[in-house]
């Protein structure tokens, strides 16, 4: 049976025993309806969430910013997920590279931005060329620049058990080395929310 079926064929017969859970067992063939019965939502998961001491292990550290997401900053904030998975890391590793990605770009895959750049800085981590991150175009592919940076990541020592900004840090050398912290509730929840989609 395929999964839209189950999941109607479930809703359907979770809702008929709400029903007569609320409204008592039916005494004739056209029972009417209890007065005060309100309507219940039946909601069935297939997969288990995500663990949120997994996602946060040391806490939220300092005032936490968060932004409102645009189709195309989910999809990029989903391409990231993505890549972790196919780099054989977890989900620790996506919400540090997601909220590095929120904290250099918004998840924007950003081009060249003219005097506005950083350098030569490109795509959602703003990885440059010139530094060895890669060519313009893999720096601009979601997957790829994941993947670089998680490497990066996967070079420092200890990076499981850092507090999200260094791990971070330790990659990005970024001139503010504590801005990567205000984006890991955000991170953690985007993690939470599309890992098992």
């Amino acid at each position: 049976m395929n999964t839209i079926m189950r999941k109607s064929v479930l809703g359907i017969a979770g809702l008929a025993f709400a029903g007569g859970v609320f409204a008592g067992p039916a005494t004739g063939a056209h029972a009417a309806p209890a007065a005060d019965m309100k309507s219940v939502a039946v909601v069935q998961a297939d997969k288990p969430a995500v663990d949120n001491a997994k996602l946060i292990p040391h806490g939220v550290q300092g005032a936490q910013s968060r932004i409102d997401l645009n189709g195309e900053q989910t999809d990029n904030a989903k391409a990231i997920i993505a890549a972790t998975k196919k780099s054989g890391l977890d989900e620790r590793a996506a919400v540090i590279s997601i909220a590095t990605s929120l904290q250099e770009s918004k998840l924007e895959n950003l081009g060249h931005l003219g005097d506005r750049n950083d350098h030569d800085s490109l795509g959602l981590f703003q990885q440059r060329p010139s530094s060895g991150w890669g060519t313009v175009e893999q720096i601009t592919d979601p997957e790829y620049s994941t993947m670089a940076f998680e490497k990066g990541l996967k070079q420092v020592d200890g990076w499981k058990d850092m507090p999200l900004t260094e791990a971070a840090q330790t990659v990005q050398v970024s001139a503010y080395p504590d801005a990567y912290a205000q984006w890991e509730q955000q991170a953690a929840d985007l993690v939470a929310q599309h890992w098992n989609s």
